[in-house]
């Protein structure tokens, strides 16, 4: 299929190396020994969690790390460009011109790591428990549009969609549509524990919880990605600090999520030569999230004023030491369609007069009490500070007072912004696929993961639906520009910045410059052991 996606080259090139001690050699990791890797994410199991590792349960960076190197999909994106390229299928087509219909034919010799036979009724398994599950924390949104799936033979598969869809190619190259062995995994309950059994290029052969992961080369994997090592244990860290004292101590080989904003200007400094640090662009965003089903949030004029204040400049250099840029619309830089509405409306400084006089028209009394809800754990270390900085921009003005309410719980927080718990909170967000549709129909779309109580008829009913018409891409950017206006009138989501791609090395390690994908997802494959330079 030519489809131009878009998405600036500079967005998801290569990445490039800060500092000197690139290593060299094969890089085939083929000696058995580990590749180690460092993550302060945390994959916790608990009642209200209780199958952290099925794909249909899991929608955050964290557990597609995981996904993406264990199960297996028809479609992945490439190690360079942007247009999907056959993994389990050998190939794909729409077959009408509408785009209503998508087809695919699978590999031959496909099995899963246990051996089973995978075949077209697998997939049709998969997508169909996607659905049927519907897991509240899970990427089941990303397949809604699917109106059936049939396999006239065992190795064909054809999806029947509800309406257009031209970004369903890349759609089938998420975790959304890893393939799952309908022998082992329930077509109505979630797969508990710790355990995977996929078809990805990685088994994982044992799960600490708290500790470590061990992934191991599948010898029944057939795909079209190589592996430049044979084994990579994940281990888990409470602290940043702890994992960059491991990286520099040897323990560790690699560290990415999540490092510092201190540590990141360290290592691009130097001073240790057996450690390099490289940087990719990034298409991550950051935000906040009104509930305008409080009657606070509801009130336009309120989430005007908030938007007049913030200082998006301060919060980059002060608190993220500009390893991140502000951001102005929810379209990020890098993405072709992107625009400044927020920058235009609002401007780049906080304007004082302009937010009380938002405030003064809608008749509403100050200071207006207001209380910012962010998780602790789950965007970094530097995510208090951030708040902090934004209860300061917003008190200091005097028209505010701010409560902060920090939540440690990554599902309890997911679960009380579904269920509107929250006045004002904060997110993250890690695009599915890097096209501008990924950064509006999951917020604003009919089934958006966020809940939100704010509607948008023109974007949900109109936009969304007439981009997924235009194959050409090129062809839709007014109408994204034009959401993204519609957006910053009503400042329900206010975006703050935007990040870039960071991983940390010893010297020895080769592929880091390919590791993350253009989902800032840890391709391990990438990984390979080399000779140390200086």
């Amino acid at each position: 299929m030519n489809r131009k996606l878009l998405v600036a080259p500079a967005a998801i090139g290569l990445a490039i190396p800060l500092l000197a001690g690139c290593g060299s050699g094969s890089g085939s990791g083929g000696d058995g020994k580990p590749i180690v890797v460092g993550t302060t994410d945390q994959f916790q199991m608990s009642k209200d969690n209780p199958a952290p590792l099925d794909p249909a349960t899991g929608y955050d960076i964290g557990t597609w790390n995981v996904f993406e190197n264990t199960y297996q999909t028809l479609l992945r994106l490439p190690r360079s460009g942007t247009d999907p390229e056959p993994e389990a299928a050998k190939e794909c087509h729409f077959t009408d011109s509408l785009g209503e219909q998508y087809r695919c034919t699978m590999r031959d010799g496909l099995t899963f790591s246990n051996g089973d036979k995978i075949t077209s009724e697998d997939v049709k398994f998969s997508v169909d428990r996607m659905l049927r599950i519907n897991d509240p924390n899970g990427p089941a949104g990303l397949m809604t549009n699917v109106d059936r799936v049939e396999t006239p033979d065992p190795s064909t598969v054809v999806f029947h969609l509800k309406d257009p869809d031209s970004t369903f190619p890349f759609k089938l190259s998420t975790p959304a549509a890893d393939i799952v062995d309908s022998k082992v995994y329930s077509a109505t309950k979630v797969h508990t524990g710790f355990g995977v059994v996929g078809s990805g290029p990685y088994t994982l052969a044992s799960w600490d919880p708290g500790k470590r992961a061990v992934f191991t080369r599948n010898s029944r994997y057939k795909g079209s990605i190589k592996l430049q090592n044979s084994k990579i244990e994940l281990r888990f860290f409470t602290t940043s600090a702890a994992m960059e004292s491991a990286l520099k101590a040897g323990t560790i080989d690699v560290m990415n999520r999540t490092m510092t904003p201190d540590q990141i200007n360290r290592l691009i400094v130097g001073g240790d030569g057996s450690v390099k640090l490289t940087e990719a662009p990034g298409t991550e965003i950051r935000y906040l999230v009104f509930n305008t089903a409080d009657k606070t949030a509801a009130q336009k004029a309120v989430r005007q004023a908030v938007a007049e204040l913030v200082d998006r400049q301060s919060i980059t250099r002060d608190v993220y030491q500009r390893t991140t840029e502000p951001l102005y619309s929810m379209v990020p830089q890098g993405i072709t369609g992107h625009s400044n509405p927020f920058f235009d409306i609002y401007g780049d400084q906080p304007d004082r007069a302009r937010a009380k006089q938002y405030l003064k028209d809608a008749k509403i009394s100050t200071p207006v009490p207001l209380t910012l809800s962010y998780t602790t754990t789950h965007y970094g270390e530097a995510t208090a500070a951030e708040f902090a900085k934004l209860k300061q921009e917003l008190e200091s003005s005097g028209l505010f007072k701010v409560s902060l309410n920090p939540v440690a719980d990554w599902q309890a927080y997911k679960a009380s912004y579904r269920a509107r718990k929250f006045q004002v909170f904060g997110m993250g967000w890690f695009p599915d696929f890097p096209d501008p549709d990924n950064y509006l129909a999951p917020f604003f779309g009919v089934d958006n993961f966020l809940k939100l109580a704010y509607q948008n008829p023109t974007i949900r009913d109109q936009i969304i639906k007439d981009t997924r018409q235009k194959t050409e891409r090129s062809g839709a950017v007014g109408d994204f520009q034009q959401a993204q206006r519609l957006i910053a009138q009503d400042v329900p989501i206010l975006p703050l910045w935007q990040g870039k791609q960071y991983i940390a090395a010893r010297n020895n390690i080769t592929g880091t410059e390919w590791a993350l994908n253009a989902s800032s997802t840890t391709q391990f494959w990438e990984l390979g052991r080399g000779v140390a330079t200086s």
